[in-house]
């Protein structure tokens, strides 16, 4: 007799043993013979998977074989022979590929391969804002948790050392979404996360963009005549450099990780020479005071904030989308492409919102003879740094338009990605000339943005 694995027709992942019935009458000195017979168009584990070859075969003549019981305790009475005809009920012993045991017992049972995991298994899925885990780079306080709050209201704020861990908390299912600054309206762009975004499989799904009110904050009696040093995150510095200037402060300008992280390593150390820039609700969580309010260069001052997840959101037409992708030219191009690109989005009469070039790093130079130089070498090879251009553009996916410029695109360059589309921020919000106007209208909205 034979035993033949076959697959379940109760579920697509469970496996069903099928034993032959033993007929009455057996003869003398019988020993049943469980055989594993490899039958190539049956897997044993999924039905129509991968798998029906002879590795998987030995691995479920393996998974036959565990289940040759060894509880001998429970079988010592039972005889291993019997006489001609007698057909009372004793167990069978039984041989799994030629190898016996007087006490064994064959309990063969269903085997129960272990589930896929699913999303569900991994991480719930939130409704909208509502106990939704952002992630946002900086510490309580910073102008990141702000945006984090105004892009989804309610949510579990979860605060990263660096821009990189907030895509990787995302990516790791720590988090359902990050809110991350990409330019500022006068700082410019954060070019880190420009490469974040080209390195990491998020999608953006929408935007943010928050006025910056920076304060210079200080420990609790310094007076601005004690200060030799300011800290604060590069771009909150660049940000007031004039004003910190023609506030007479001869102060070193040292960069930190972020705003609130400044505020909170002077007030943790009792930095009595060091003040930083950070927002008005960083001095009330780290117990610093104001020496200066709205110190930032200009009063509209703007950063803007890309909201990211692990699936893209569906393109729609019935409200303002702005679409952002990333592209690089063909090796002979260079950056002429660039002319091109732009006149399949002009002919189309899409706008652009921004554009941005980055080192291309798995081809930084790009080497080209010149035929007028008249011979080969150094002297006859021009040397181009090669870019990755990133654009945003004022259509959704969902338009004809957009989708024609996207292929005319693609006939022009070497990679072409999509990195999102989404709808655009239009919240209003104002922007006053003078910088006593800029710090009430500030304070009554929620700190802006960034770093």
């Amino acid at each position: 007799m034979a035993a033949i694995l076959t697959p379940a027709t109760t579920g697509p992942h469970s496996t069903r043993l099928a034993l032959p019935i033993a007929k009455p009458k057996i003869p003398l000195q019988r020993t049943h013979l469980v055989r594993c017979v490899h039958r190539p168009e049956i897997s044993p584990f999924f039905h129509g998977a991968v798998g029906a070859n002879r590795a998987d075969w030995q691995s479920a003549c393996a998974i036959l074989s565990s289940k040759v019981a060894t509880t001998s305790q429970n079988h010592q009475q039972t005889p291993q022979h019997h006489e001609a005809g007698d057909d009372t009920n004793h167990s069978l012993v039984p041989v799994v590929n030629g190898h016996g045991s007087a006490a064994a017992a064959l309990d063969l049972v269903p085997v129960q391969l272990p589930q896929p995991l699913t999303i569900a298994d991994l991480s719930p899925a939130p409704k909208h804002g509502s106990q939704l885990r952002v992630a946002y780079q900086g510490v309580p306080g910073a102008y990141s948790e702000a945006a984090a709050a105004k892009a989804y209201p309610n949510c579990d704020a979860i605060p990263c050392d660096q821009f990189e861990a907030a895509f990787q908390a995302v990516e790791l299912w720590v988090a359902d979404r990050a809110v991350l600054p990409v330019e500022n309206s006068l700082g410019g762009s954060i070019h880190r996360n420009y490469d974040l975004l080209l390195r990491h499989r998020l999608h953006i799904v929408g935007e943010v963009q928050l006025p910056v009110h920076h304060c210079l904050l200080a420990l609790p009696g310094v007076r601005k005549e004690q200060l030799t040093r300011v800290i604060s995150h590069p771009q909150a510095l660049s940000q007031c450099e004039h004003t910190l200037t023609a506030m007479g402060l001869n102060v070193a300008r040292e960069a930190f990780d972020d705003t609130a992280g400044a505020a909170e390593y002077v007030a943790l150390n009792g930095l009595q020479d060091t003040a930083a820039i950070a927002s008005a609700r960083a001095a009330e969580l780290y117990g610093m005071q104001v020496l200066a309010d709205g110190i930032q260069d200009d009063s509209g001052n703007v950063t803007r904030f890309v909201m990211l997840a692990r699936e893209p959101i569906v393109p729609r037409v019935d409200r303002p989308f702005k679409t952002s992708i990333v592209f690089a030219a063909h090796d002979s191009e260079g950056t002429s492409v660039l002319f091109k690109v732009l006149s399949a989005f002009a002919f189309r009469d899409i706008g652009l919102t921004k554009i941005e070039s980055r080192p291309h790093r798995q081809r930084p130079i790009r080497l080209e003879d010149e035929a007028s130089s008249g011979g080969g070498g150094a002297a006859g090879t021009a040397k181009h740094f090669e870019y990755t251009f990133y654009v945003d553009f004022q259509a959704s996916l969902a338009e004809r338009r957009a989708q024609n410029a996207l292929a005319e695109v693609q006939e022009f360059t070497s990679f072409l990605r999509v990195l999102g589309s989404y709808p655009m921020d239009m919240t209003p919000w104002s922007i006053t000339s003078s910088s006593s106007n800029s710090s009430s209208s500030s304070s009554s909205s929620s700190p802006g943005s960034q770093q």
